[in-house]
């Protein structure tokens, strides 16, 4: 966790999005010294980040008046279009000079679109996904995948190595997009390859517990079968990262690779497996929820 720094003292930034990821987020920002104000459009979300210290706005308009560099983590392009160019937004509040990093995941299209727009107002944008799942955001070792001009990035180093380990400047605006799309077209694989190891050892019988230590030091090692194989066990899925956000992002990368033409069958697989997952109420659950699907195909 990051420790406050004189050097953060007297920042001003905002954070707009108090969900899953966004409350821990915000939180470490405030633990690391930053002046921070706070928006959601349920404003009783915002709760333990005031609890911090933290102030609440009464619109996106008003946080970014009050910030010199604004968060965004919301849920997909058009709530970030809502909250940046909607009436009372962000862009009636930021002022020219200002900085906009969006951890959202949208498409890079859009993420290049809204940067256009914010440009021409003196509004500098990056687009900056993160992943490491709520787990990640508590502990502030996200890894943060950024998109924009290098001097707007090094200007935003502070904020974002509060709420991260690795931030990795990839190039341009959408760049950032483009290679969270790619993480979680990987991420569908390890899933559902975790999620049929883990049905074969329980099919069989076996004591999966040493046998996931060993293979976790292993070629096969991953950060899906250290922290969510025991889930897949207990056929058990408590909130990480939604099953039905994990869907949303898909679509994006689907959409991606048909306009390059590229073809993904295991990530258009996963796709399918969680639109029956979502078509039975399970969008709540967390991603490895997709070996319910994988179980369900084993009888167990």
């Amino acid at each position: 966790m990051n420790e406050p720094t004189d050097s953060n003292h007297g920042v001003r930034v905002g954070f707009v999005g108090m969900g899953t990821m966004g409350v821990p987020m915000a939180s470490n920002l405030v633990r690391a010294g930053f002046d921070v104000t706070v928006w959601n459009r349920t404003p009783d979300k915002c709760g333990p980040v005031v609890e911090l210290g933290a102030q609440v706005a009464g619109s996106p308009e008003e946080l970014a008046r009050r910030s010199d560099i604004v968060v965004t983590c919301l849920t997909d392009a058009p709530q970030v279009h809502d909250v940046v160019f909607g009436s009372q937004g962000l862009a009636d509040g930021l002022v020219a000079g200002s900085l906009l990093i969006d951890c959202s995941t949208i498409s890079p299209l859009s993420a290049a679109t809204f940067a256009e727009q914010l440009a021409k107002r003196g509004v500098a944008m990056l687009d900056a996904p993160v992943s490491g799942g709520s787990e990640g955001a508590r502990l502030a070792t996200l890894t943060i995948l950024v998109g924009g001009d290098a001097v707007d990035v090094a200007r935003a180093r502070g904020v974002l190595g509060a709420m991260g380990t690795t931030v990795t400047h990839l190039g341009p605006i959408g760049t950032g997009q483009w290679a969270k799309a790619i993480n979680q077209v990987i991420l569908s694989g390890v899933y559902l390859g975790v999620a049929e190891g883990v049905t074969l050892g329980l099919k069989a019988g076996l004591d999966l517990e040493p046998i996931v230590a060993a293979l976790s030091a292993g070629a096969a090692g991953s950060w899906v079968l250290s922290n969510r194989s025991s889930r897949m066990i207990d056929d058990d899925y408590p909130l990480g990262f939604k099953i039905s956000l994990h869907r949303k992002d898909l679509a994006i990368a689907l959409g991606l690779s048909e306009m390059v033409g590229a073809v993904l069958p295991v990530t258009t697989m996963a796709a399918n497996f969680e639109d029956e997952l979502i078509d039975q109420g399970h969008g709540d659950d967390d991603n490895s929820a997709l070996a319910r699907s994988i179980r369900k195909l084993s009888g167990l």
